[in-house]
């Protein structure tokens, strides 16, 4: 009597390149970028304008610019909600600044430096002092939003310098936003220091064991404190592209942004409790929120309907592959 053969499925780790980025996320990400894109130009006339898409681009950089920043971060088991505040800040003393009559170019250092200090705030409470970095984020998004609202009240700073508008309004060539290129340039620093360096992999260590990195020689505490100085950086430098963009501060400026942010991250692949995730998948996330945002856009769609899209967005993008790790047993 003979039996059948058992087949056996192939492990990832010996399947082809092409075969593994086929089965990818970011694979199934690319996939629904086109999608959406396709019903876009279908569902307006106006989408396939070159220059109502360097437009569209808008919805996202600035956002992305912190997501980048923020995947490493989460990778790492850590979270910054305060980012939108850090952005609130940075824009309040930049404004100030401008007031008191700072040239450009310090009015662009006072916001990465705002962002930078902001950033070394959380990391000492988190790195240093061993808080939960939820819970330190939570509290640094009330004080640094508050400091913001104390400085400004119901008023708001304008009549930014010209040249100050160059950093959001201005182009490099062509549609090529000088924001854009931001976003493109920084996705490939990002993606090379995750990927491709020594401190990548340390990330990636800490998140999936940070007792076993320590062990093994990593130092925890100041890849942590290192990864909340970018987030603030990161934050600083939107910071300057947004209120340049808008040429105003508002102490509500970017309020919201953090959920954007996080939803972002994750709909790109990076996994909320750490140890997995790609820049790659930031990237096409960050085009497909973009993609979204500015169809809703043309089509009318108010911003609380957006706001309830990217919440279920972030919902459902957690939930699914519980659900399907549920269904597969």
């Amino acid at each position: 009597m003979t039996t059948s053969p058992t087949l056996r499925q192939i492990p990832d780790r010996l399947q082809s390149p092409l075969a593994r980025a086929l089965k990818s996320w970011e694979a199934l990400l690319l996939a629904v970028a086109v999608a959406i894109f396709v019903a876009n130009a279908l569902a307006s006339p106006w989408f396939l304008d070159p220059w109502n898409l360097s437009d569209a681009s808008f919805n996202f950089t600035e956002k992305a610019l912190i997501a980048f920043a923020m995947a490493m971060l989460i990778i790492a088991g850590e979270i910054d909600l305060s980012v939108a505040s850090i952005i609130a800040l940075a824009s309040t003393v930049m404004g100030a600044a401008m007031v008191a009559g700072a040239p450009v170019w310090l009015l662009v250092v006072l916001g990465l430096g705002t962002g930078l200090a902001c950033g070394a705030v959380n990391g000492v409470l988190v790195a240093g002092f061993g808080l939960p970095s939820i819970v330190v984020t939570i509290g640094t998004m009330s004080l640094f939003r508050g400091i913001a609202y104390i400085v400004l009240g119901d008023g708001a700073y304008t009549g930014y310098p010209s040249g100050f508008g160059w950093f959001g309004q201005g182009y490099v060539w062509w549609v090529f936003s000088v924001e854009l290129v931001l976003f493109a340039v920084m996705a490939v620093v990002f993606g090379v220091l995750l990927h491709r360096t020594s401190f990548g992999r340390m990330v990636f260590a800490i998140g999936n064991n940070a007792t076993a990195a320590r062990f093994s020689g990593i130092r925890v505490d100041r890849v942590r404190f290192i990864l909340f100085l970018l987030t603030g950086v990161m934050s600083g430098l939107a910071a300057v592209c947004l209120t340049s963009r808008l040429g105003s501060t508002r102490p509500s400026i970017a309020t919201g942004f953090e959920l954007e942010v996080v939803t972002m991250v994750v709909l790109g692949g990076i996994n909320i409790l750490g140890g997995s995730g790609s820049i790659p998948g930031v990237v096409i996330a960050a085009l497909v929120m973009g993609l979204v945002t500015f169809g809703l856009g043309l089509l009318n769609v108010p911003g609380i309907v957006m706001s309830i899209i990217v919440g279920a967005l972030l919902i459902g993008v957690i939930a699914l592959p519980r659900l399907w790790a549920m269904w597969r047993r």
